[in-house]
């Protein structure tokens, strides 16, 4: 943070065409009031020739006009006092909230045929992802790429029997059959989206019943049981959303 000097004050700014509230500003005590205007013609927008500026102290009383012959220093201003401009100029861009009121603002609509012209867009994404795979939608997209981070987690299968039947049985027991859980990685099962590596059986041999891509062997410490929603409603996505 800037030091200040002994020079130095800083002062809150208002206008009287402007709502908002600016930033304390910091001023020399040495400056002119001329230069005092210049200074808040940057912040403010209002030209120098059009400001009459009024000092209050923060420790209450009235206003002081300010003159254009003195030097700041000259009205005592401290700390937390108030700079008030006001803007003489009718035909001011300041005025009427041109400065602060958006919706007066004509904004720029793209039209459709500009909008199709332009590479990068979530549509040309999705365009080109239906191409290669008719059955393409932004959640399975979004499960993929979970899975992809999920694919460095230690996934067990039925062959990983050496460790013994009874490996993890206690965290096993603490997942009744039927829950809704969430793989570590943040796959969501029975599989929310085919993410998974088959459809409950390995090598002929089934375990349990589910949809191609929607089962997976993990072991139980990686498995969280809980009211977990489906992914799609959590993350309120739809195949015809704009990014």
């Amino acid at each position: 943070m800037q030091a200040q000097s002994e020079s130095t004050v800083l002062l809150a700014v208002t206008h009287s065409n402007l709502k908002a509230r600016f930033m304390e500003i910091r001023f020399d005590r040495h400056m002119s009031i001329d230069s005092v205007k210049n200074k808040l013609c940057f912040h403010t927008g209002s030209a120098p020739s059009a400001m009459l500026l009024w000092l209050r102290s923060s420790r209450g009383g009235s206003s002081v006009p300010l003159d254009a012959s003195r030097m700041l220093g000259y009205y005592s201003p401290q700390d937390g006092d108030e700079l008030h401009v006001e803007d003489t100029d009718p035909t001011s861009a300041s005025r009427n909230g041109w400065l602060e009121d958006t919706s007066k603002v004509e904004k720029y609509v793209m039209s459709e045929e500009d909008y199709n012209k332009h590479d990068g867009t979530y549509r040309k994404y999705k365009e080109a992802k239906l191409k290669e795979d008719p059955s393409w939608t932004l959640q399975k997209d979004l499960a993929a790429r979970k899975q992809g981070h999920a694919d460095r987690l230690p996934v067990a299968t039925p062959e990983t029997a050496a460790a013994g039947d009874d490996f993890q049985e206690s965290e096993a027991s603490s997942i009744p059959v039927g829950s809704r859980c969430e793989v570590q990685g943040g796959r969501r099962g029975a599989y929310d989206e085919p993410v998974g590596k088959n459809d409950g059986s390995v090598k002929g041999q089934r375990f349990f019943e589910c949809l191609p891509g929607y089962g997976g062997f993990v072991r139980p410490a990686l498995v969280t049981v809980g009211d977990f929603p489906p992914e799609d409603e959590e993350f309120g996505f739809s195949d015809e959303d704009e990014i």
